[in-house]
């Protein structure tokens, strides 16, 4: 066969192969609630009105000082790179915020990242290694992608309404097997709005420093608890050399959509973490982190203002939902979710929120989004105006009425 016949059959043969996506995206699971947010945006489009008790974000605005230091930024052209681990501003901040907080760290520590996704992204690529295990409480957030996308093994552990969802040592110490790595921790909790005290989490900071794992902390809710005052496991003091602890301004700022987050880990991860940064997102916007620090160092009223209307929230929808026969709602001691188990209403929970939506219009996430414990619930963001929560209440009302008949 003559050679240029040769490569034109060769042409053909490959113009027709099909090409796929890398074999390990078939185990990324992707996300319930913008499933659910891009479902309910494509009913408004069609003309139906939609409550949206789905999305995780506060529907206060950025503080107006904050929107103005980022308006300052940018007309002083703060519009450049910075340094790939966060300016020295910024981290400096930081430090000062978690001091206030009972937490003590260094600059050094510090990574600031496009989003608190990324920061735990970022440690994650940093710490495991394919075959590795992470254990993680459920009902949980949607972690599960992020392990699988390293090359990592989910292993989840239980948490139930008998123990308000908190995490069991007894639980965690099964679980445990030679390849385990991590130790994944979201308190204030999502979707369940558990809280943990220090009490609880000794017991869980002794069985990580006594097999040596990692724990990732996610406090992102941390600013939004009701009772009390949620705990960190970054200030028991022997957990400093373990923890990735984790937090962002978006849910505790209103500032979802500037993506500004950060870590604190032992400066040899830190340094590890910030590779992954250079090589992906190289920094955040240099006048969102000029922002982020005003907000850090600013007035700090807005905080107890927000908090205070979703705990009236939080009263009202736990006093709705749990008059709805069939339905039984625990009351979150933090975050801004609602997490009712309608296990008596006999309809899995992905039927549940099709039909409240469908017929309702109330866009709400399946417990089957938040891992393998999650079935049996519905999660409601109470973080939408009080007339929304009772048009909502009622609407839901009236549908488990008719799967009654």
């Amino acid at each position: 066969m003559p050679i240029e016949v040769g490569l034109n059959y060769a042409r053909k043969i490959l113009a027709g192969v099909r090409l796929k996506p890398a074999n390990r995206m078939k185990e990324i699971p992707p996300s319930s609630t913008l499933k659910v947010l891009s479902l309910a945006k494509e009913l408004e489009h069609q003309g139906k009105k939609i409550i949206h008790m789905e999305v995780g974000e506060p529907d206060f605005d950025t503080p107006e000082h904050v929107k103005k230091a980022a308006r300052d930024a940018l007309a002083q052209g703060l519009t450049k790179y910075t340094p790939s681990l966060g300016t020295p501003e910024l981290r400096n901040a930081i430090t000062e915020h978690l001091k206030e907080k009972g937490i003590e760290t260094e600059m050094k520590n510090v990574i600031v990242t496009p989003g608190a996704k990324h920061a735990i992204f970022c440690a994650m690529v940093a710490t495991l290694d394919p075959g590795d295990e992470v254990i993680i409480p459920s009902p949980c957030w949607t972690y599960e992608a992020m392990v699988r996308i390293v090359g990592a093994k989910p292993i989840f552990i239980e948490t139930t309404r008998e123990n308000e969802f908190k995490i069991e040592p007894e639980k965690v110490e099964e679980a445990l097997t030679s390849r385990t790595k991590m130790l994944l921790l979201n308190y204030p909790n999502n979707p369940t709005g558990a809280v943990m005290t220090e009490e609880e989490l000794r017991p869980i900071a002794d069985l990580a420093s006594d097999r040596g794992l990692w724990v990732l902390s996610d406090e992102i809710y941390d600013s939004l608890v009701y009772e009390g005052k949620n705990a960190s496991i970054l200030s028991i003091p022997e957990m400093a050399e373990r923890t990735i602890y984790v937090n962002g301004l978006s849910k505790t700022y209103s500032m979802t959509g500037w993506r500004l987050g950060y870590a604190v880990a032992p400066i040899e991860l830190i340094s590890e973490m910030n590779k992954i940064q250079q090589a992906s997102t190289s920094c955040a916007a240099s006048f969102v982190q000029a922002a982020g620090v005003t907000a850090l160092r600013g007035p700090q009223d807005f905080i107890e203002k927000m908090r205070e209307e979703f705990r009236k929230r939080r009263d009202e929808i736990v006093k709705r939902l749990n008059s709805i026969d069939g339905i039984d709602c625990p009351k979150p001691g933090g975050a801004f979710y609602a997490f009712p188990s309608i296990k008596d209403l006999d309809i899995s929970s992905l039927e549940f929120c099709e039909l409240l939506l469908q017929k309702a219009g109330v866009a709400s996430v399946p417990g089957s989004g938040f891992g393998p414990y999650g079935e049996g619930h519905v999660r409601f963001s109470y973080a939408t105006s009080m007339k929304n929560i009772k048009e909502a209440t009622e609407k839901i009302k009236e549908v488990v009425e008719e799967l009654h008949k």
